[in-house]
């Protein structure tokens, strides 16, 4: 069965395709074909990027069309060109998205009808980065590939088993009522990383407590207990919890009140700020990449120091937050663009719990770790770095969303 995945963001566009085989294996294999479209601030140019299992490349910028063009361009890759895979569009089975927001009606994998794609509309306001971006997808398909099955996989979905006290806000209750909660997102690469950390030990799932970080562009943590998680940072918008690139995480509800009222900001002005201007771009002033914060931080900018300062602070502080809700602690994992690429982030979340007896080999921190333990052999809590494999996690449930 081939299973196409598109992973949609608001500037990227990833998409890859899998061969899959029964039985399902754990470890995820590498796809056929692999495309990106990343999207320059000229909305109207395209960088696409295409790599196959047997090595083939290509990369190549297109300006002028419009992103369905782009997508349709990148999909033609798979049947044309030195990238070719398959002979035509018709060899695939079925289509899986990565859907951020799926509220409280979509908890598990669904095949996309009229009804799923006008939800999916509907919590755009919710996760204005990415479900339109899902939505788009979602439509290009329907473009190029006809009645094809589409899937929708979402990131809320993982999060359904939070307790009450963890996912309900301390608000009137009619606004709970009206569906103001916690979701918690990232939930294909939580759930993911929990299960493999079990794989990599050699445990059950079901015994661990783990906390899994995973820290990119926008940063959240999850506690999970038992397989399922009880506590996340990110709420009822990806925007809440920890510091990220451009966006401010958790901050005192006041100060809206009082943007509001002294400076007349409007709503779409808040957004902005919330979710474009601030995290590591804002305070530092230079990026919302933390390698370029850190290279600032060590020339000497103080703005960016002061950054990094909030963003480790911030993230033990989370990390607190889900200890408390597991009342211990079997694993720490990192995972995702800084987690798995950021030996000082990790030394530098890891330093706070020393007086758990958490420890860290500092050569293993170093050494470009994958899918490995980095804590030393007398560490009282296990710390591992993986890959995350969202993509894959996704094919799997496609997978077993057919089968029934």
């Amino acid at each position: 069965m081939k299973i196409l995945i598109l992973n949609a963001g608001s500037s990227s566009q990833k998409s890859c395709l899998y061969d899959m085989t029964s039985p399902i294996p754990n470890l995820a294999p590498q796809p056929l074909w692999e495309g990106k479209i990343n999207w320059t601030e000229n909305q109207n140019q395209a960088e696409i990027t295409v790599k196959t299992a047997t090595g083939a490349k290509l990369q190549e910028t297109i300006a002028g069309d419009s992103r369905q063009v782009q997508f349709t361009h990148l999909l033609s890759t798979l049947t044309n060109g030195e990238t070719k895979v398959i002979d035509d569009l018709a060899a695939i089975d079925v289509v899986g998205h990565r859907v951020v927001h799926g509220g409280q009606d979509y908890q598990e994998a669904v095949i996309i009808t009229e009804k799923v794609k006008q939800a999916i509309a509907h919590l755009c306001n919710l996760a204005p980065a990415h479900n339109p971006a899902a939505l788009s997808g979602i439509e290009a398909i329907e473009n190029s590939l006809g009645n094809i099955p589409q899937i929708a996989v979402f990131d809320t979905g993982f999060h359904r088993t939070l307790p009450e006290a963890a996912a309900i806000y301390p608000i009137p209750y009619n606004l709970v009522e009206a569906g103001i909660r916690r979701y918690g997102f990232h939930g294909i690469s939580h759930q993911y990383c929990a299960k493999r950390a079990a794989e990599i030990l050699g445990q059950d799932l079901q015994s661990l407590r783990i906390i899994t970080c995973h820290l990119g562009n926008g940063c959240s943590l999850a506690a999970i207990k038992n397989g399922c998680s009880i506590d996340t940072t990110m709420g009822f918008t990806p925007l809440d919890g920890l510091m990220m690139g451009s966006r401010s995480g958790s901050i005192d509800p006041g100060i809206l009140i009082y943007l509001l009222q002294k400076y007349n900001y409007s709503s779409q002005k808040l957004d902005n700020v919330l979710n474009k201007s601030s995290g590591l771009k804002g305070i530092s002033g230079v990026s919302s990449d933390l390698r370029a914060v850190i290279a600032a931080k060590d020339q000497g900018n103080q703005r960016a120091q002061l950054a990094w300062d909030i963003y480790v602070h911030r993230l033990r502080a989370g990390i607190g937050t889900m200890l408390a809700s597991l009342q211990g602690l079997d694993v720490l994992v990192f995972t995702a663009g800084v987690g798995e690429n950021s030996p000082a982030i990790r030394q530098a979340a890891c330093e706070a719990w020393g007086f758990l007896g958490l420890k860290i080999d500092s050569a293993k921190n170093h050494q470009k770790p994958i899918d490995i333990d980095i804590a030393t052999s007398d560490s009282t809590v296990r710390v591992l770095v993986i890959e995350t494999q969202e993509d894959w996690a996704i094919a799997q449930q496609c997978w077993k969303l057919l089968q029934q």
